[in-house]
């Protein structure tokens, strides 16, 4: 007689999945990732990861659950599937989630390094050549400005009243004003490793730089609006709102305690083990 338990389907192929599974993400990126391929024997305890049914072997993908069904092998090169601390079992559940979630906001911060050095880079050339630009700028400038139907000739007026109020700076506040950038795309790219290896400093450094850059931010939309504005606002309460609250910064929801408990259970065995499922395949 065979049970209800006996006949339930195994993980991965019974539909409950939700809208977004970052497991078959990287299966779909690096493939399922499956464990006793090469074994001559399949033992009881090896169920968890490894079963065989009507001449087939049913394989536990150790990322997404899925189980796949592959022949025996002709010419096993291991007598019987790893043991439980043999498995290079990857990282599964939330700890995934905010791996993906981190390295996201990494590529955002990135990014900005990116731009921050570039504009750096530029600020100092224009510090210690800005004789010799001078001279060609203004008429570049004055040429455009020109062409776009504004007046040419007056320092005093559009671009080339911008421009000359820059030219007309002290060389040192100028080296200070690059000095600054080029810190600040430091700080940028310092966040952006460490949020690329998950470090728990660098959850504490993005949150603190993001969230001081917030009162700037409100200021000047409170002096202009625009798209570009408010989404950067956005995203950059989206990133603070979800360090506080789903990485438990500051003691939150249990802070580092709770935090590291949640890392245990969604890596190493104790992960597969949450989801092993029940039953066994029919016969």
């Amino acid at each position: 007689m065979i049970g209800e338990d006996e006949l339930r389907p195994p993980p991965g192929t019974d539909g409950r999945r939700g809208w977004l599974v970052y497991e078959l993400i990287g299966c779909a990126r690096h493939g399922h990732l499956l464990a006793g391929r090469d074994a001559a024997h399949i033992r009881r305890q090896d169920e968890m990861i490894v079963r065989e049914s009507g001449g087939l072997r049913w394989h536990r993908c150790l990322r997404c659950d899925s189980w796949l069904p592959l022949p025996v092998p002709e010419n096993p090169a291991r007598e019987f599937c790893p043991a439980p601390d043999e498995l290079d079992i990857p990282p599964r559940g939330k700890l995934l989630r905010d791996r993906y979630v981190l390295r996201l906001i990494a590529l955002d911060r990135l990014l900005h390094f990116l731009v921050l050095a570039v504009l750096a880079a530029g600020v100092f050339v224009f510090a210690h050549e800005r004789d010799a630009l001078s001279g060609p700028f203004f008429r570049i400038i004055d040429a455009v400005q020109g062409a776009l139907g504004g007046r040419t000739g007056e320092s005093g007026q559009g671009m080339l009243g911008e421009l000359t109020k820059a030219f007309a700076a002290r060389s040192s506040t100028i080296w200070i004003i690059g000095g600054v950038v080029a810190c600040y795309a430091v700080l940028e790219g310092v966040e952006a490793i460490g949020l690329w290896l998950a470090r728990r400093w660098a959850e504490y450094l993005t949150f603190v730089a993001t969230a001081v850059l917030l009162v700037p931010e409100l200021y000047e939309l409170s002096h202009r609006v625009s798209v570009l504005k408010i989404l950067t606002l956005l995203v950059n309460l989206a990133v603070v709102i979800y360090l506080l609250f789903a990485k438990r910064l500051f003691g939150l929801r249990g802070g580092g305690r709770a935090e590291e408990a949640e890392r245990e259970r969604d890596s190493g065995l104790q992960a597969l083990e949450r989801v092993q499922p029940g039953g066994r395949f029919r016969e």
